[in-house]
């Protein structure tokens, strides 16, 4: 059995986040709890509560362990970009890019 949880549209640039993703991939929740709680980025918090979410999901189906769930997959894409301007000197213009991601995490029963 199989769930799911995504988030969208998150603050936060993927290559951050797929830095964290790729230690939790294929782990036990326990252990990617664990993980998440002492990795000191903002991009951790933000995984931890997904892959809370898609816990909470599992425990919806009948027939699920909760205790025996894997985290299968950790899909990290890239969201819609905030374009904005900063001012420089003599009338230039330097384009900021402020990065969104999506956020998909897939547990599955060992």
């Amino acid at each position: 059995m199989e769930a799911k949880a995504v988030s969208k549209f998150l603050r936060v640039s993927p290559r951050k986040v797929r830095l964290v993703a790729k230690n939790i991939n294929g782990k036990p929740v326990e252990d990617a709890l664990n993980l998440l709680r002492f990795t000191p980025n903002k991009s951790a918090a933000i995984l931890r509560k997904v892959l809370y979410s898609a816990v909470a999901n599992a425990e919806q189906k009948p027939g699920v362990d909760v205790d025996s769930l894997k985290v299968s997959q950790v899909i990290v894409n890239e969201g819609p970009t905030w374009k904005r301007i900063q001012p420089r000197a003599m009338g230039r213009a330097y384009r900021i890019r402020k990065r969104t991601s999506h956020i998909t995490v897939v547990v599955k029963e060992m």
